[in-house]
């Protein structure tokens, strides 16, 4: 059995053939497929975060909003930036979203991917050191902190002649979600960040693309990143049993609207590049097939079968109704045949 989900990276564009012209086309359609994916017996609604972008940007109104109109389905990210974030700031408004969406809230978080403009956190106020030019120590300290918090152990000295009567002891950010602690990922980019991310406590979210660590295929090598992490995993320290996630963009051919946009537009190999003019890296190939040819395909996809959620990229900007299509032809004529369901 397999947690299957969506993962959206919210873009728009006003073009005439574009079904979300507008960030607020996108916010609203945001909620609305996750809506229809929980009637269809989706997993989960996860949403890309990219700063200074036509691009979902803000997570946390759009989770607790999703979080009011469902009641099953998990709400997450996958990523948001910590360059960017404020981890005081960001526990409030996680706590408060989590809250309303009545604990279902999946964080993903990492470092990041390149970004539409140089050095973007500073423009939010955040710097780093000289030592760490991209911002990945930042982005550590600053995750360390925020688990730190998520814990709910009071740190701040009260005001002795407060304006409300304060609980005894120090105090802690409020509101504080129970649970919450145990339900943050870790975007890791290399087996060394997904061991990194299991002595930090926390589950693994593993995308598409990731240092180019060996000359065997993306799928292999990531399947390795997911073991790395399982095997470093203390559950005695942290008391829960992880999870792990793949995304991957898979497209069942079952009509002509979906031979019309997906037919030719399976990359069927794996692509090798830089990241930020340093490193490089593995982008791991994409699926659209008629359901046998893709149920083939997928059979020995060493990856998805080690992890315990997929999450199928979309693409949002054909509309609620088609990527509820999209959803619903994975989970009806692929995901059985697989033993994900």
């Amino acid at each position: 059995m397999k947690k299957i989900g969506f993962l959206s990276f919210g873009h728009w564009t006003d073009h005439p053939q574009s079904g979300t012209r507008s960030a607020s086309d996108v916010l609203h359609q945001s909620i609305d497929l996750a809506q229809a994916a929980e009637d269809l017996g989706a997993d989960g609604a996860y949403f890309r975060v990219h700063h200074f972008a036509q691009q979902l940007a803000s997570p946390f109104p759009l989770l607790a909003a999703a979080g009011a109109k469902t009641s099953r389905i998990e709400l997450g990210t996958g990523v948001i930036d910590m360059r960017y974030e404020n981890p005081m700031y960001m526990v409030e408004d996680a706590g408060a979203a989590d809250l309303i969406s009545d604990r279902r809230l999946q964080l993903g978080i990492s470092r990041g991917s390149p970004e539409q403009v140089i050095d973007g956190w500073k423009y939010f106020g955040f710097s780093s050191a000289e030592d760490d030019p991209t911002g990945a120590e930042a982005a550590r300290q600053k995750t360390e902190l925020l688990l730190q918090l998520l814990g709910g152990e009071g740190f701040a000295e009260p005001n002795p002649r407060p304006m409300f009567p304060n609980p005894p002891g120090l105090l802690r950010i409020e509101p504080h979600s129970p649970g919450l602690r145990e339900r943050i990922w870790w975007g890791a980019g290399s087996d060394r960040t997904a061991r990194w991310a299991a002595e930090m406590g926390m589950n693994l979210m593993s995308s598409t693309l990731k240092d180019h660590e060996s000359d065997e295929p993306f799928h292999v090598q990531q399947a390795k990143q997911l073991r790395v992490f399982k095997d470093a995993w203390d559950s005695e320290k942290w008391g829960f049993e992880p999870r792990t996630s793949v995304s991957r963009s898979i497209f069942a051919i079952t009509n002509d609207m979906d031979r019309r946009y997906f037919l030719a537009s399976g990359d069927g190999e794996d692509q090798i590049g830089r990241i930020e003019g340093a490193s490089t890296a593995i982008f791991g190939r994409s699926y659209a097939a008629e359901p046998d040819e893709l149920i083939e395909q997928l059979r020995n996809e060493e990856a998805i079968a080690e992890a315990d959620t997929l999450l199928l990229t979309i693409p949002n900007q054909l509309g609620v109704d088609y990527n509820a299509h999209v959803i619903e032809s994975i989970l009806t004529h692929v995901a059985p045949a697989l033993g994900w369901r």
